[in-house]
């Protein structure tokens, strides 16, 4: 596989997805970013705006398994990862895998879970492994979490902690369609969703011979530099109580890579950085109490820092490998 097979597989996987989908090309670019980094997604977006529909399309075109799990304040943590019952008839435990053993996991309102609850996804999400008893058990590859949340509800929720907001890849948002969007979603998707228009273009070891290609691609010593002195620029902001941490870093870096490669492009420009930046680093940074009184948003501040951070010299040759 090389690096146009990259791009031609992205493009047919998302012309699947916009059977249903219908103007959302953006941010389907975003996931599909983050798919190939190996990394997870948050929607952020109202009830009803196809966050669900979303996921689902998604998994259907990337021929990936997909298990669904609705939060709620009740939801335990071995409802998730699994547990170990005593099976009466070997005189033995045995494990009972949770829904977590899937390759996409649509975590359905996950604010709605205690936080105890929703802590049990950290180590699935970071090291692709649940350990129950003691025992780690792998996750399938590829392992993909996707999250969704209603921002506008604070009852009967629970504030997702910095830690847990920091290994989501990118955070997003779908918005309303606008009038001419909404007319043609009446008019295919009016009396019902078609999943089964939806062919399966890719399989899970597709997925990973994609994630592996990207990885190949050049990221130069100047937008490595850029990288850094955009996260260190969060950091040094007084209107941030908090900036990015190294793992943002991390994801701009093999952001870029994923970016660069769906453009069919074996390296990495300033511009692809600029470009997914706004997604992959707002939701880690918190806002100092002055700037959420005076009503700053997190996205508005880091494309404030994007416009004040010098970019390298456009010149090709500076970014290829040598």
């Amino acid at each position: 596989m090389n690096t146009e097979s990259v791009q031609q597989m992205t493009n047919a996987i998302l012309e699947e997805v916009e059977k249903i989908i219908v103007g959302k090309r953006t941010q389907m670019e975003y996931i599909m970013m983050a798919i190939l980094s190996e990394g997870h997604v948050l929607l952020d977006d109202l009830p009803g705006s196809g966050k669900t529909t979303l996921v689902k399309s998604m998994s259907l075109a990337l021929g990936c398994e997909c298990k669904r799990i609705q939060f709620t304040p009740d939801l335990l943590p071995s409802d998730i990862i699994g547990m170990n019952i005593f099976n009466q008839q070997t005189r033995e435990f045995q494990f009972l895998e949770g829904p977590v053993q899937t390759n996409i996991l649509l975590a359905d309102e996950i604010n709605r879970a205690i936080p105890r609850t929703q802590s049990a996804l950290l180590e699935a999400m970071e090291e692709r492994q649940t350990t129950v008893d003691g025992v780690s058990r792998p996750l399938p590859e590829p392992f993909l979490v996707m999250a969704t949340q209603n921002p506008v509800e604070s009852e009967s929720t629970f504030q997702l902690p910095a830690a847990q907001m920091d290994r989501f890849f990118v955070k997003l948002s779908l918005g309303y369609p606008t009038q001419e969007e909404e007319v043609a979603i009446l008019g295919n998707l009016g009396d019902k969703i078609p999943f089964d228009t939806i062919k399966a273009v890719a399989s899970p070891e597709d997925i990973k011979s994609l994630q592996e290609e990207v990885q190949k691609a050049f990221v130069s010593d100047a937008v490595k530099g850029y990288i850094v002195e955009l996260v260190q620029k969060t950091r040094d902001n007084k209107l941030l109580k908090s900036g990015a941490s190294p793992r943002a870093s991390r994801s701009l870096f093999k952001g870029g890579k994923a970016y660069a490669a769906m453009q069919g492009r074996r390296f990495v420009t300033p511009d692809d950085i600029a470009h997914i930046a706004v997604p992959v680093l707002a939701h880690r940074i918190q806002l100092s109490n002055e700037a959420r009184f005076s009503g700053r948003q997190a996205e508005e501040l880091i494309r404030e820092i994007l416009q004040e951070t010098p970019v390298p010299p456009k010149k090709e040759e500076l970014f290829h490998e040598n």
